[in-house]
């Protein structure tokens, strides 16, 4: 794509200077991607008091290493990272620390390696090509506007589902997607969120320690269905790989409630990040016709069946590149939050103990020094001939021993739903009122647009 023709999604508005303590407290609440100033996206470092305390947002890559490889034991999640995560992923992989982090980490790892992703591609293709058999019979009847954003959300929960339980989520999915919408009004931090450590309920504790409640029954009540199903020679899918996975060091299985809270953790990260991604994508190619028809041309080419998907996302490539753009421009884990145990030192930057460390891939990913063209969407950055972005430059999944144990299953994911939806359809905005990114759990658009889809007559084998 040549400079001229790059497109600049919108963006909320970034402050000239610094926000003051209630007005940063106001963005944290309302959009936190507005909270931080201008000088964020040109300088390395960033620093600010809060209370009596000290924030650090670090831009510089080497130092980024420092805080989550080489000395990633001195920083532990911050009480309110805690007290938001832990309702809806319990104990599970997220927030576990310690050896019952090293446990479940060695115990799940196998069952997300690349050596799996025949078995899970299968699903991602059944749940595409049903999805895209309904939008075809949608638009032939009736050529009404789509909401992308829903329609992608049901896909991503249906995906979720068909992968962890071999299970479709009609009986299900309902109930899940109204209680992850719930969940946003307790996602939102609050003042003594920061302030207090997690083991002091706060008044909001408590509605989130109901919704706990619930929503660990739910997972409760589909694990109880999947077990009932007549057991099979082979694993079937997620399910079956975690319930007879064991640590290679010790040889333990997880326990009943372990299992539950690494399905709820998967469930939540697995979908909801893979939803808003590929919304964006489709939002950004509505905008970018000629990268969506070279994506129609690409995947037009290939068997995207189920029994040849995942040999297919390899030849991708520009596919890839649109969702690496994507997940650059919208990372759906906007920030990394640490706390740090003790003082420590990185060559110039101090971080005092007991300072809170940001990591900011929203920020990163946009950095004037790191990137060239850095608000723009070009998928040609990430072309397998490209030059790759600086280590630690770029953090879609994380990095050091806590990166997403499920990148590659989240990637193949998107690549291919991408690849069958363009390929099949012409996809366009019904208007052009700006879609801004908001950051709650993860970067939400600001509305569901609608989209007007046309048959592009290569429909998915």
């Amino acid at each position: 794509m040549s400079a001229h023709a790059l497109f600049v999604p919108p963006r909320p508005a970034t402050p000239a200077q610094p926000l003051s303590f209630f007005g940063f407290l106001r963005a944290i609440r309302a959009n936190a991607l507005s909270m931080w100033p201008e000088a964020a996206y040109q300088q390395d470092v960033v620093r600010r008091s809060l209370l009596s305390g000290t924030n650090v947002l670090i831009s510089a890559p080497a130092a980024i290493r420092h805080v989550l490889v080489d000395n990633a034991d001195n920083y532990r999640r911050t009480h309110a990272s805690i007290r938001i995560l832990r309702p809806i992923t319990g104990d599970g992989l997220l927030l576990s620390t310690g050896e019952a982090w090293r446990h479940q980490r060695r115990t799940i790892a196998p069952a997300l390696a690349p050596r799996m992703l025949p078995l899970l591609t299968r699903h991602i293709v059944t749940a595409t090509e049903e999805t895209v058999a309904r939008l075809s019979a949608l638009i032939a009847l009736a050529n009404q506007p789509i909401d992308l954003l829903a329609t992608m959300q049901t896909l991503a929960l249906d995906i979720a589902g068909r992968s962890m339980f071999s299970l479709e989520t009609r009986q299900y999915g309902a109930a899940m997607r109204a209680m992850l919408t719930e969940y946003a009004h307790y996602a939102r931090p609050t003042l003594l969120d920061m302030l207090l450590p997690a083991s002091i309920v706060t008044p909001r504790d408590l509605g989130r320690r109901r919704f706990q409640r619930r929503w660990m029954a739910l997972i409760d009540s589909i694990m109880r269905a999947r077990m009932a199903a007549p057991a099979t020679g082979t694993p079937r899918d997620l399910f079956d790989l975690l319930r007879a996975a064991r640590d290679p060091d010790t040889g333990a299985a997880f326990s009943r409630d372990e299992l539950r809270d690494q399905v709820a953790t998967m469930i939540l990260a697995g979908h909801e990040t893979t939803a808003v991604a590929l919304f964006w994508a489709m939002t950004l190619l509505a905008a970018a016709p000629d990268a969506q028809a070279r994506i129609a041309a690409e995947a037009a080419t290939l068997d995207l069946s189920a029994e040849h998907a995942t040999e297919a996302v390899e030849h991708l490539p520009f596919t890839r590149a649109v969702v690496s753009e994507t997940l650059r421009l919208y990372p759906p884990a906007f920030v990394i939050v640490r706390q740090a145990i003790a003082a420590d030192r990185y060559g110039e930057i101090d971080i005092p103990r007991g300072a809170v460390v940001m990591i900011a891939p929203w920020v990163l990913h946009r950095h004037h020094r790191l990137w060239r063209d850095p608000d723009a969407f070009d998928p040609t950055r990430f072309l397998p001939d490209a030059p790759p972005p600086p280590r630690f430059a770029y953090l879609p999944f994380g990095a050091g021993p806590r990166v997403c144990v499920g990148a590659q299953f989240a990637l193949a994911e998107a690549t291919l739903v991408l690849a069958a939806l363009t390929c099949s359809f012409h996809i366009a905005r019904v208007d052009t009122t700006p879609v801004l990114p908001v950051a709650v759990v993860t970067t939400q658009p600001d509305h569901a647009p609608m989209f007007r889809l046309r048959a592009r007559g290569a429909l998915v084998r």
